[in-house]
């Protein structure tokens, strides 16, 4: 009673196609494919940075820098002056 035979899984996919459409379902299915290959290509570059890691090529750095921009705010000042 817990699992569902083949004709229920087939009435719930004609109910699906009907209500979005083939066009639609397709879209969905190759927005899907791009998401996951591109989730692929991005672990495999991690991966990749990471064997860089390893090989003794140091990260890059990001130094801090100061600026006195008109747009900065200090987060220490307690007052505008």
């Amino acid at each position: 009673m817990g699992s569902f035979s083949i004709w229920h899984w087939l009435i719930v996919l004609l109910v699906i196609v009907l209500i979005f459409g083939t066009k639609k379902l397709r879209n969905i299915g190759e927005d899907l494919g791009s998401a996951v290959k591109g989730f692929k290509q991005g672990m495999k570059a991690g991966s990749e940075a990471e064997g860089q890691a390893e090989a003794g090529t140091p990260p890059a750095q990001v130094a801090g820098v100061k600026r006195n921009d008109a747009n900065t705010v200090d987060v220490e000042a307690k007052t505008k002056s």
